[in-house]
Formats: C-alpha cells, sequence, structure tokens
C-alpha cells in the first residue's frame, strides 16, 4: 500500500488493516492501530511501519486507547516462505528468547548479519527489537491479567534483569510495571484478573474480520484424542481444550467458541484461559494457539479471491471468514496424520507424558517424536518419528516448507496426500492443493481455503443425505484421517 492509502484506511478507522501496518503521531510520540478511536492526526505529522517494534525502535510509545500491540499479526508471516516470513514466525514462537539470535540464524541457515539486515530491511527492525516489543506485550498481559509479583512477570516474559523489565516498559508503554498493573484494575468489569497461577491466565485472542468459530471447532471435535483433547458444550457455545507440550513445561488451555451472532462481525475475540506450569512459556503458548485457530488469516484478502470464481462465489457468501486451521503441535499433527485418531489415542495411552495433576477428562500430553521412535521403531511410524527427533524433518514455525514436504515424501508410508494434509495443517501453508484435484491456480495463494470451502459444502451435503465428493484427505486425527493407513502400534 501507498501512504495515500494508508492514510485513507487511517481516517476510515478501518479495522480490516489492524496488524497490517502500524501509524506513527510525531506531534503526540505514540503509535497505533489503523482503527484507533482517538481523533484522526494531520496527515503531515503521521509516519508508517510495519510492525510495532520499528515504531517503538523509531521511539514512539504504544497508545493506551488501541493497545497496538495486542492486534493480530500479519498475515503476510503465514504466507511467505521466505527468510523472513519464516524468521518472524520463528521469532513469533520464542526462538530469540530462548536460543538468541545465533540459534534463529542457525534454523533459517543463514548469517547472524544476514538475518539482521534482511529483517532491518523489509520490517524496520531486527530479531532483538522484534523479541523485545514481544516480551513487552507479554509483560503487560501478565501484570493486567494476573496478580503474580513483577519481579516474576519480568522473569517470565523473558527479561533479562528487572531493571531491563523497567525500562522496557517506560519506553513501550511511557509507564510503568505498577501503573500498567493500577490502570487494568481501574477497568472494571471488563478487566479480568487470576489472583493465583492456579487459577489460569485469562486471555483474548484476538482476531481479524469475520470468524467463522463454528466450522473450527467442529473439525476440532470430529478430531479429538482422548486424555489430551475435549470438547463441551452445546453446539456454537462449547469450549475446546486441550493440553500443551511446550519449551519449558506443559500447559492446558481452555478456549472458547464465539456465540453464533458474532461469526460475521468485523473482528473480536476467542476468550481463553491457559495454564502453564511455566509461566516462560506463554508467549509460545499464545503463538501456537493462534496459528491452530488461523486467528492471524486476512479473511477479507481469502474471501475477496475465492469469491471471484463462480465455483465458489456461493460458498464464500454463505460462509465468510471460514478458517483455514493449524495444528498446535506440528510433530502430534505429523503422527496423527499418519496412524489416525484411534491409533494415536493407544500411543496417549502407553507412551504419553502422564499431567502432573489432571484436568478432568485430559490426562496426557501427546509424546515426543524421540519417545515413540524408541518404542515403535518399526515401519513408517518409526521412520517418521526418527526423522522429527533427529531433525532430518524439521515441521516447526519457521521451517522451509518446500523442504520439508520433499523429506517427508522420501519417507515410507507418507503418500502424496497425507504430505499434502501435513503441510497445510503443521506447517500452516494457506496455498495447498490436493494432488490430483481440480484446484485452479487462481485460487493462489488461498487454495489451502478454497479446499476448506469444498470440504464444506461436501458435509452439508452429506448431512443433507447427497453423498460426499472427497476432495483430498479428510483433516487428520478424523476415523478416517489422512493416512490412518500406517501400521497399528504394537
Amino acid at each position: 500500500m501507498d501512504e495515500e492509502t494508508r492514510y485513507e484506511a487511517v481516517r476510515s478507522r478501518d479495522a480490516r488493516f489492524d496488524g497490517e501496518f502500524f501509524f506513527a503521531v510525531e506531534t503526540t510520540g505514540i503509535y497505533c492501530r489503523p482503527s484507533c478511536p482517538a481523533v484522526t492526526p494531520k496527515q503531515r505529522n503521521v509516519r508508517y511501519y510495519t510492525t510495532a517494534a520499528a515504531a517503538q525502535g523509531s521511539g514512539f510509545r504504544a497508545c493506551r486507547r488501541c493497545r497496538p500491540d495486542a492486534v493480530p499479526g500479519s498475515a503476510e508471516w503465514n504466507v511467505r516462505a521466505d527468510v523472513v516470513g519464516r524468521a518472524m514466525r520463528l521469532i513469533g514462537d520464542g526462538v530469540v528468547d530462548r536460543e538468541g539470535v545465533g540459534g534463529l540464524a542457525a534454523r533459517l541457515g543463514y548469517s547472524t548479519r544476514q538475518v539482521q539486515r534482511q529483517l532491518t530491511a523489509e520490517v524496520g527492525a531486527g530479531p532483538v527489537a522484534l523479541a523485545r516489543a514481544q516480551r513487552a506485550h507479554t509483560a503487560r498481559v501478565l501484570l493486567q491479567t494476573t496478580g503474580l509479583p513483577v519481579t516474576e512477570i519480568a522473569f517470565a516474559a523473558g527479561f533479562a534483569s528487572v531493571r531491563q523489565f523497567n525500562d522496557t516498559i517506560r519506553a513501550v508503554y511511557a509507564s510503568t510495571p505498577s501503573a500498567l498493573r493500577a490502570a487494568a484494575s481501574r477497568e472494571g468489569p471488563g478487566a479480568r484478573r487470576a489472583d493465583a497461577p492456579a487459577a489460569g491466565i485469562p486471555l483474548r485472542l484476538a482476531h481479524r474480520g469475520p470468524y467463522r468459530s463454528t466450522a473450527v471447532f467442529d473439525l476440532l471435535a470430529q478430531e479429538a484424542v482422548a486424555g489430551v483433547e475435549d470438547m463441551s458444550g452445546p453446539r456454537g457455545r462449547r469450549t475446546y481444550r486441550r493440553t500443551l507440550r511446550l519449551p519449558y513445561g506443559t500447559g492446558v488451555v481452555a478456549v472458547n467458541e464465539c456465540p453464533d451472532g458474532q461469526a460475521s462481525q468485523p473482528g473480536g475475540w476467542l476468550d481463553t484461559r491457559l495454564h502453564l506450569t511455566d509461566l516462560r512459556d506463554l508467549t509460545t503458548a499464545v503463538q501456537r494457539l493462534r496459528r491452530l485457530f488461523d486467528l492471524d488469516a486476512d479473511p477479507y484478502a481469502v474471501d475477496e479471491r475465492l469469491g471471484a470464481d463462480p465455483r465458489l462465489a456461493a460458498s464464500v457468501a454463505a460462509r465468510p471468514g471460514l478458517r483455514s486451521p493449524g495444528a498446535a503441535d506440528p510433530d502430534e499433527l505429523a503422527v496423527r496424520a499418519l496412524v489416525g485418531r484411534p491409533a494415536a489415542e493407544r500411543l496417549v495411552r502407553r507412551y504419553g507424558k502422564v499431567l502432573d495433576a489432571a484436568h478432568e477428562s485430559l490426562t496426557h500430553v501427546f509424546p515426543e517424536p524421540a519417545v515413540l521412535a524408541e518404542a515403535e521403531p518399526d515401519g513408517p511410524l518409526g521412520t517418521l518419528t526418527a526423522a522429527l527427533a533427529d531433525g532430518t524433518l524439521r515441521l516447526d514455525a519457521g521451517a522451509d516448507r518446500d523442504a520439508a514436504q520433499a523429506a517427508m515424501l522420501a519417507l515410507p508410508g507418507l503418500d502424496a496426500h497425507t504430505v499434502a494434509a501435513i503441510r497445510t495443517r503443521a506447517l500452516g501453508d494457506p496455498d495447498v492443493a490436493p494432488p490430483g484435484e481440480d484446484v485452479p491456480e487462481v485460487w493462489r495463494p488461498w487454495r489451502s481455503y478454497g479446499v476448506r470451502h469444498l470440504r464444506a459444502e461436501d458435509e452439508e451435503a452429506v448431512a443433507r443425505g447427497e453423498g460426499r465428493r472427497e476432495v483430498g484427505p479428510p483433516d487428520p486425527g478424523r476415523e478416517s484421517a489422512a493416512g490412518g493407513h500406517g501400521p497399528a502400534p504394537r
């Protein structure tokens, strides 16, 4: 977009662009999201930034009215397969906090100088600044939603010292940690606080545009693996819960379905409560949930492209904001795609890590690839988990999608349909066409969403008794899962 287009989005307070860019006002020293309700500044005083970190790096502080740090992420990073897109996904997953810039560069296969140069040129900030902005947001969430001591929050958010934490909060929010916490307490009924870690951290996972949560929750209910996931409540008001394996510990999350009347609203959030054994996992857990529920998608761009094709026009009109869900744990998704749900449940019972304290029906974390590779070394399952365990196959947030696909196709027992399902879900690729299917090039770069529309039409046809026209494999984890043809565990 040029500056005229961006200013028009700011002037009209267009929420479609929240997270796609930020604007800062030189006369106030504040940066905002495009939909900020404040008085529109004069165009000559406005500057534009690709990321919040770039605005912060230029000396601007976050607006207290529109909270620009809490917007959905840019859909661009999920679409792009180049080094910048991969780097942004890895930074979101917390790699810089855990492994430093050197670890990020090693995962990308570039030098630290190359990564720094490319990120700065493309998004206006290097990996350290991007990670710093993310730590500041995590700290604000903990300050305003929990009663944890400030010192614990500083280290949980990833800061190396309390002094660094205090300096960053002052620079980003023009406030002290205590003042941020006090401001949240004054917000009244809308302010939510967990007084103890055992109560979990209440979150609002923001999304852009309309969100067809019913379709996502239907899919998760069909796939649910006992012991690791469950779904409760009536359709339209369900709660999805699952366990998470995270870098520092484990987690249990509960996510509420949007009420039916909110599905077509131009933006909103999913109410979530997150229980963590180690608060340092907060940022990573949130990013993995965002990928699972496809919360950073741009439904306006998707629906505009797909709705222009007569084949999908009616479906897009009937299902605005239909999402292409990802995975909370890519390695787990790959195993489930291979063996199917019944076998996955047996793997959980035999080899899954038992939670220290069960959360009702949630009792286990899905077994790690290394555990499965040792316990079930033979056949396609053993080959897949060994490749995941030794790094021959990488499915993390920054994986090269083409390289991962080539590695999977080289493994025995993984056919092209199963690999396409894994690429769509585990790697979050928005542009996957099942092999051998009539998925036109004109749907690019949103072919995964087009396939989701075709499946939705099929499922409604089955419900009407009209039979199914299958498009590619069903989703991983269901009774007729993609694959499901691997050997059952011994």
